[in-house]
């Protein structure tokens, strides 16, 4: 009987694979997961994303045990993994999902080129999105690079319904696996960094099941307020799918079928879940981007963004990073990181234009920070929401829009709500100061317990001063191109 090995990566499910489902219709199965950090180069994945990768693969690992089967785990060069397995097993075909990362398609293409020619049939299957690069073009035939248009494109084309997961036999293990715990994925298994994941199982549920209860639970209620909650970090009106369509634990597939099924017994909730359907739709743009440029996480898409003279302050970044900028809702975002792994969508844009625009650090830094920090840290999307912010990527926002931290504080979380839950110390503040704790009248301030400068501290920049600055500084280049 045919032997297929399955090579999961980014596809952590056995729900509409189509990878799974033809290896099952042509005979046993061996399913592998391979951690190549050396394939990633300098984007290997960040401390929060391998305390997800844990959880996720004993998730995946227990459903395929149900099954009979054993999820077999390696470290080390995806090719010289897979040949080991496929010269053990003597499996006649390799089949896996295909991916976009930037280092993917090397991938792909050596583990094509090894086993082709030498009889093992190697297929890869889409499943990552919900249409393949290259599939959304304009009317010239050419890439997007604005993202209504492209969404609007993409609207017109159908989506392929999602697969059920496949009745797999799979093959009895003549292979190691390597042991997990041995992996260091959890941060206090690793005395160089501290325990930031301490209580995320209480938060968060990684795994195909913590998948669809999460997107269930959304379509349950919190999408009929998804067009303006979206914007309020204080409220859960958002889905929190990111993590789980970052490993793949559920595919936009299934997302896009599951919502579209909600319009139907709750039609007054269309408009809503059209808004929260564009969220995925950002996720495809950012990956048709990511096949045009693929230098986008490293380098500016705009070409006179290299010569930004950007001021790149290490007490700044040091500032914004640990939450203590003087600026609350920059400052919330930021704990809310750390604590949790996670930042509200809204919040995610203050923080960045903060960076980026008050503090001029480069946008690379937020980047990378957010890569180490977010359990949802997709390349795509953060190589290019953080150049989106910056201002030196497709379809930006101009560089001139400028985020007041005070005014989009007073806006969403106006009653404090946020704030106070992340930044405890300014709990006691009434909601007029909260944003400004600054403007208060002495008496005000410490009556809250504030003491600006001690227990919080003072704005490291002045708003007026530090827009001004950036304005400034976008001279520069645009003079120079």
């Amino acid at each position: 009987m045919s032997t297929t090995i399955v090579l999961f990566r980014q596809d952590l499910r056995l729900h509409d694979h189509p990878a799974l489902t033809a290896a099952a219709q042509r005979g046993s199965v061996i399913p592998v997961f391979v951690l190549d950090d050396m394939a990633c180069g300098d984007w290997s994945m960040g401390g929060a994303s391998r305390w997800w990768l844990k959880q996720s693969l004993l998730s995946l690992g227990r459903t395929i045990a149900q099954g009979g089967g054993k999820l077999l785990l390696r470290r080390g060069d995806t090719l010289t993994v897979l040949k080991d397995i496929q010269s053990q097993s003597g499996a006649d075909a390799i089949y896996f999902s295909r991916q976009y990362q930037p280092w993917s398609a090397g991938t792909e293409k050596a583990i094509n080129d090894t086993f082709s020619g030498s009889g093992v049939e190697v297929k890869r299957y889409p499943g990552t999105l919900l249409h393949e690069p290259g599939s959304v073009l304009t009317g010239s035939g050419t890439g997007f690079k604005v993202f209504t248009p492209f969404w609007r494109a993409a609207l017109k084309l159908p989506v392929a319904m999602p697969l059920p997961s496949p009745t797999v036999n799979w093959a009895d293990s003549i292979s190691s696996s390597e042991d997990l715990d041995a992996w260091l994925l959890d941060p206090e298994e690793d005395s160089r960094v501290p325990d930031w994941a301490k209580g995320w199982e209480n938060i968060w549920k990684p795994g195909e099941d913590g998948a669809h209860g999460a997107l269930e639970a959304f379509l349950e209620a919190p999408v009929a307020h998804y067009s303006e909650g979206r914007d309020i970090p204080a409220r859960r009106y958002t889905s929190r799918l990111s993590p789980h369509l970052k490993f793949g634990e559920i595919s936009p597939r299934q997302v896009w079928a599951s919502a579209q099924q909600r319009k139907l017994s709750a039609p007054e909730w269309t408009s809503a879940i059209d808004k929260f359907l564009a969220e995925i739709g950002w996720r495809e743009f950012c990956y048709q981007l990511i096949d045009l440029f693929d230098a986008m996480p490293d380098r500016p898409f705009k070409d006179q963004f290299a010569g930004f003279p950007w001021d790149n302050s290490e007490a700044h970044l040091k500032a914004w990073q640990s939450g203590m900028t003087g600026y609350p809702i920059v400052d919330a975002g930021m704990r809310e990181l750390w604590q949790t792994g996670f930042m509200h969508n809204r919040v995610r844009m203050i923080v960045a234009s903060f960076l980026t625009k008050h503090l001029l650090v480069h946008w690379l830094e937020g980047e990378r920070w957010f890569w180490d920090c977010l359990l949802d840290a997709d390349i795509a999307s953060n190589a290019c929401s953080w150049q989106w912010v910056a201002g030196s990527g497709a379809d930006a926002a101009p560089y001139f829009r400028i985020f007041n931290p005070i005014a989009q504080g007073q806006k969403f979380d106006p009653e404090g709500e946020y704030v106070k839950r992340w930044c405890p110390e300014l709990a006691e503040l009434p909601k007029k100061f909260v944003h400004a704790p600054w403007e208060a009248p002495p008496m005000t301030v410490a009556s809250a317990g504030v003491e600006l400068g001690k227990n919080y501290p003072e704005p490291i920049v002045d708003h007026k001063t530090a827009r001004q600055g950036a304005l400034d500084a976008y001279e520069v280049i645009k003079k120079a191109s």
